[in-house]
């Protein structure tokens, strides 16, 4: 059966995001997606935590569902999002981690150690905590073999693994020992499959993508597709596929648009400048505008650790689809400026109830039907969309881009026409 899931988002306690995250409010918008397992999130909060064992109760090994049995088809994986900030090498790092658990008394034997050794839990659903990214893992391992670490968005400048400002080189410089046991990688909104692969040294792991939510609207912007019989539907069975790199089981994942991401190229926000890498090397890295320091973006970065040729995907990669989320493909088609419009929002209401999910509009409904339930304007931008037709003006330094399918004659003329 195909499984998709989307294990990297966060709750309504973790910094801006949404009160809308609720337990049920998840499942509803996980069912208007299409995702079939969601990570809880931020299972290092008391509250939240709490939360997770009153409302949710375990079905298959590892993976939960709601106890009220509404929405009885999802299920919850256990994960959290972890903020480190230490020093190593000389250097003061910051990363983010994804922790995956299996089971409640899994989390629970984290959260007691992390209390005890003066985490404090309650202030954020991603906690900040002052540990070692390999000493942390350790630490883990020691109190549940089958707690796994990833690192999150790891081309992200600010927090992450490879981030220009205070990452590594290497997974290896980061988890040292621990490397063995770093079966995945999470790319981000600003990098894909085919970035990440111009580094041999990512080749000993799989490539995952999650949505980095901060509300449930975004849930599967960027997600994981595989192919598990039921029998075997349970956290151990993911986390073998990601040991044991079982490309025939994980089949693509679901990505952004890289150039959508903010932090693509190199950049200067507060001036409004952006620029190639070529472009930052030749400005030695300042504004010419400000004369300020330039973020060093993810393009520029892969660029630095390349040692293969950003053509095509290695062998027995898993291969990707990029999407643009439906709401922006209706609001742009409609001509309305805000997904959230009343407008956008009833239309898409309307295609999910009469075609099916989004993913299954986004990739496999035939655009025929879709033109029935919608109109020929959106069946025409999904069809390009699954194309790679799409234009782009590139994000960076926390700036997002933007995916633009139509161009701005054929805008004018519908405009005329209509």
């Amino acid at each position: 059966m195909r499984v998709i899931t989307d294990w990297h988002l966060h709750s309504r306690f973790s910094r801006a995001c949404s009160a809308e995250l609720t337990l049920k409010n998840n499942a509803l918008w996980c069912e208007k997606k299409g995702v079939n397992v969601l990570g809880t999130a931020d299972f290092t909060h008391p509250v939240w935590f709490r939360e997770i064992e009153e409302q949710l109760e375990e079905t298959e090994q590892g993976l939960f569902r709601l106890r009220s049995g509404m929405y009885p088809k999802m299920r919850y994986m256990l994960t959290a999002e972890v903020s480190q900030i230490y020093k190593r090498g000389g250097k003061v790092r910051r990363i983010h981690n994804i922790i995956l658990a299996p089971s409640l008394e899994a989390v629970r034997k984290i959260n007691k150690w992390l209390d005890n050794n003066g985490a404090n839990r309650k202030s954020d659903g991603r906690p900040i905590l002052g540990f070692d990214s390999e000493e942390l893992y350790k630490v883990f391992k020691s109190l549940d073999d089958n707690i796994v670490m990833i690192p999150a968005h790891a081309w992200t400048p600010w927090f992450s693994v490879f981030g220009s400002k205070s990452g590594f080189d290497s997974i290896e410089e980061c988890f040292g020992e621990m490397t063995p046991y770093i079966y995945a990688v999470e790319t981000g909104l600003s990098s894909d499959p085919l970035m990440n692969r111009q580094l041999k040294q990512l080749d000993s792991v799989m490539l995952i993508s999650n949505s980095d939510a901060h509300s449930p609207r975004n849930f599967g912007r960027e997600a994981n597709v595989f192919e598990i019989e039921p029998e075997k539907f349970s956290y151990n069975e993911f986390m073998r596929i990601l040991k044991e790199k079982d490309t025939a089981a994980f089949k693509y994942t679901i990505e952004f648009f890289p150039q959508e991401g903010k932090y693509y190229l190199d950049g200067h926000a507060p001036c409004g400048f952006s620029c190639e890498p070529e472009e930052t090397r030749r400005l030695k890295g300042r504004c010419p505008k400000c004369g300020g320091v330039i973020t060093v973006g993810v393009l520029s970065r892969i660029n630095d650790l390349a040692d293969r040729p950003n053509k095509v995907l290695p062998k027995n990669s898993v291969p990707y689809k990029s999407i643009v989320p439906l709401q922006e493909i209706i609001a742009e088609s409609l001509g309305v400026a805000s997904t959230s419009s009343v407008k956008v929002q009833a239309m898409y209401e309307k295609m999910i109830s009469e075609v099916g999910n989004e993913f299954h509009i986004l990739l496999d409904c035939p655009i025929s039907l879709i033109t029935v339930s919608s109109t020929p304007s959106i069946s025409q931008a999904i069809e390009r969309m699954r194309l790679g037709q799409v234009n782009i003006t590139s994000g960076y330094d926390g700036v997002f881009g933007k995916v633009k399918i139509f161009t701005a004659a054929e805008k004018a003329l519908r405009k005329k026409l209509s």
